[in-house]
């Protein structure tokens, strides 16, 4: 069972007391920096460390005077270290302190996601072993073609769910980068060697080189893959909304004992929560847009990223912990019916054997374009309702000629069409025990 959703696990990443905790975390760093480099005293930097405190309260109340958040943030703190709070921000500038914090908020967000990630392979492996050998039939363009099972279903979307971790893995990375350059990235107040001092205790990459900032492509790419993990969110939503349609119901979400559907119809049981994770990758998926017209900036920076970062970020973290969350209770507690799954088979009247006759008359030596024409013929007959395709194809004489009843029937196994499911489990899931 799927534990109930906490959003203060991700939520909190994006508080103003995690944040303050952060760029007060960053500061200490770089006065230990600089004591390293004999610029700042040993005792000083003890007694920052010791003293330095901020109050949220107090910064926003600070903050309508000064109207810069970072002046407030460190005139707050200076109000709780006293004389030695002159060592604090030696060289550095406001996205020194912002950039590099971002960087370790979006690695905390996507250790997250990764988690969310591992669970929702876990629930997926579980259910495609559960069903590996249902079949049911696979529709192209919404329309019966071939069987598959239903655990083949369930393998594909965990290994969508993998491609996802791995891509969340590699932005975990790309966003990994702090900067401690000064107010164009020149190291003109601040040499390069406290930004390696600081990145290193952080577990950051120095940036290369920056601007007054951390390229946004950095931060674009973020959000892309985030927007593609929501794509897969949406992908496994879609399918198992048209799964629970009533035509087809060969699968559905779990209906709680006491949950309505619906105000004005008692029998409604809707795929409510797959609707709404599609809806959220939309949103996902819109800021995508945005964060790419954050990439180019004026000169060395302007704040135009800023106030869209606020809001895209944010969100779109939570969205995405929330998306795959959900998805996960979904597919754990999904009701399947392969009762349901093996009528919808027999509606096809065997239609769907139809590239067995096709390839055996072939076989025989006809053409490609006469054996198609052969078993096209047989099949509209099936489809208008003339007849059951099997015993049609064996009323045909241009196909009774070349394949006798007995190579008929053969075409109609089921079997044949699930022989190599073991082959693709051990593709997926490798030499996992089944």
């Amino acid at each position: 069972m799927i534990p109930r959703y906490s959003r203060p696990a991700m939520t909190s990443i994006w508080s103003d007391e995690n944040k303050y905790r952060k760029w007060l975390e960053v500061e200490i760093l770089c006065c230990e920096a600089w004591s390293r480099l004999g610029v700042v005293p040993a005792e000083a930097v003890e007694r920052i460390r010791h003293r330095a405190r901020f109050d949220p309260g107090r910064i926003d109340e600070i903050e309508k005077t000064v109207r810069h958040d970072v002046i407030a943030f460190l005139t707050n703190v200076a109000e709780s270290v006293g004389e030695d709070s002159r060592f604090i921000h030696i060289g550095l500038t406001s996205s020194d302190l912002l950039d590099t914090t971002l960087a370790l908020q979006l690695r905390e967000a996507a250790d997250l996601i990764l988690e969310d990630l591992a669970r929702l392979e876990e629930v997926l492996e579980r259910r495609a072993r559960e069903y590996k050998l249902t079949p049911v039939i696979g529709r192209t363009h919404g329309i019966h073609a071939e069987p598959t099972t239903f655990g083949l279903k369930l393998a594909l979307w965990y290994a969508d769910a993998g491609r996802s971790r791995e891509r969340m893995a590699r932005a975990r990375g790309v966003i990994n980068y702090g900067k401690i350059s000064g107010a164009v990235g020149t190291f003109a107040h601040v040499p390069p060697a406290v930004e390696e001092y600081v990145c290193q205790r952080l577990g950051l990459q120095p940036a290369p080189i920056s601007t007054q900032i951390i390229q946004r492509d950095r931060h674009a790419e973020f959000l892309a893959m985030l927007a593609l993990v929501g794509g897969m969110v949406e992908k496994v939503a879609t399918e198992v909304r048209h799964l629970q349609r009533t035509e087809v119901l060969e699968a559905e979400e779990f209906f709680a004992e006491g949950q309505k559907g619906s105000s004005a119809m008692p029998h409604k049981r809707n795929p409510v929560g797959a609707e709404q994770l599609c809806g959220l990758a939309r949103l996902v998926r819109g800021y995508v847009v945005p964060a790419l017209e954050n990439v180019p900036l004026w000169h060395e920076r302007d704040i135009s990223h800023s106030s869209v970062e606020r809001l895209i970020l944010p969100d779109s973290t939570i969205a995405v912990d929330y998306m795959l969350w959900r998805l996960a209770g979904i597919l754990d507690q999904l009701l399947v019916y392969p009762e349901r799954m093996a009528g919808n088979l027999v509606r096809s009247q065997g239609l769907f054997f139809s590239q067995r006759v096709l390839l055996a008359l072939t076989q025989k030596g006809l053409s490609r374009e006469e054996a198609y024409g052969l078993v096209q013929s047989c099949a509209m007959a099936a489809w208008r309702g003339e007849g059951e395709f099997k015993v049609l194809l064996k009323r045909e004489p241009g196909i009774s000629r070349h394949l006798s009843q007995e190579e008929i029937e053969d075409c109609f196994s089921m079997e044949f069409f699930l022989r190599h499911v073991d082959t693709i489990f051990q593709r997926v899931f490798g030499g996992k025990e089944s």
